[in-house]
């Protein structure tokens, strides 16, 4: 399908519009994949998600490296170097123990962060946090040597088993899905009601309005609306939006465009919405 045919944004885009959180796979074959496959990779080349871009009136871009490829990031890399460091960032998954010159590599092509990236679905294991101890503690003092971050997608039981350790942290880092808690149990659900404390108390975490399909059940995701609300009215210069493009397992759910058109609803304010896709990027990847 076109990504005209999703039908047309329900507010037109800022000028500087940035898609924070997507993603680009190539064929079958041309990029090695990771040894932990959670879904059927697709094939969604760069030139399809410009498309989209166009479409939304989205003019910067951050491309995520997606979990099925491991830590070889060539695939984003190449879509990265093809569009111009001026217009994109990215953020990568490499080994705590990376060579220096690997980091400055990187940096040079644009990347600016680092997933920590723990599979949505996974089951409470209470105390798994502590397995992820070593590696986040050493990348984030990385990280903040460079003005690099962090980037957590985690489900929410283990991003609330995570805020001590996330307040801690040294460098910038940004929490993708809201922090996945789940919609259905509303705003004010111990775990949300935690994290936004720690919004409230750091200057150095910001949340991404990304894959409202992850933590929504409800037809239209109604019931993503006060989470959402809440969120801007606790931190609204430090929210973030991204397609999340592909949509991955989703991708028979859910357009991007109905995704970006949520905004609409969740901030009717276009000062609001300006913040969210073009001030609050720009101060964040330094665009």
């Amino acid at each position: 399908m076109s990504h005209k045919e999703e039908g047309a944004p329900a507010f037109k885009a800022p000028p500087l519009a940035c898609d924070a959180h997507f993603h680009v796979f190539g064929l079958p074959g041309k990029y090695a994949y990771g040894a932990d496959i959670r879904y059927q990779p697709p094939h969604a080349p760069l030139e399809d998600f410009l498309e989209l871009a166009g479409h939304l009136g989205v003019e910067r871009y951050v491309f995520v490296q997606p979990s099925a490829y491991g830590r070889n990031n060539d695939c984003m890399l190449d879509a990265m170097r093809a569009v111009g460091i001026g217009k994109c960032r990215g953020i990568v998954d490499i080994a705590q123990d990376a060579s220096d010159s690997e980091f400055d590599r990187l940096n040079g092509i644009g990347v600016r962060g680092i997933r920590i990236n723990e599979n949505p679905i996974k089951p409470f294991e209470p105390g798994y946090s502590k397995t992820m101890l070593s590696r986040i503690r050493t990348l984030d003092a990385r990280c903040a040597e460079r003005g690099w971050m962090l980037d957590f997608l985690t489900p929410g039981w283990l991003t609330r088993e995570l805020l001590p350790e996330m307040r801690k942290l040294k460098s910038q880092h940004t929490v993708a899905h809201m922090g996945m808690f789940l919609a259905k149990d509303g705003p004010k659900q111990p775990g949300n009601q935690e994290f936004h404390a720690y919004l409230r108390d750091s200057d150095k975490c910001w949340v991404k309005f990304t894959g409202t399909y992850r933590m929504s059940v409800a037809p239209g995701f109604a019931d993503a609306a006060p989470m959402a609300r809440a969120l801007i009215e606790t931190v609204p210069d430090r929210i973030i939006w991204g397609s999340d493009y592909p949509h991955l397992s989703f991708a028979d759910k859910v357009t991007s465009t109905e995704l970006f058109n949520l905004l609409a609803q969740w901030a009717p304010d276009a000062a609001t919405r300006k913040k969210i896709l073009v001030d609050n990027p720009q101060r964040l990847f330094r665009f």
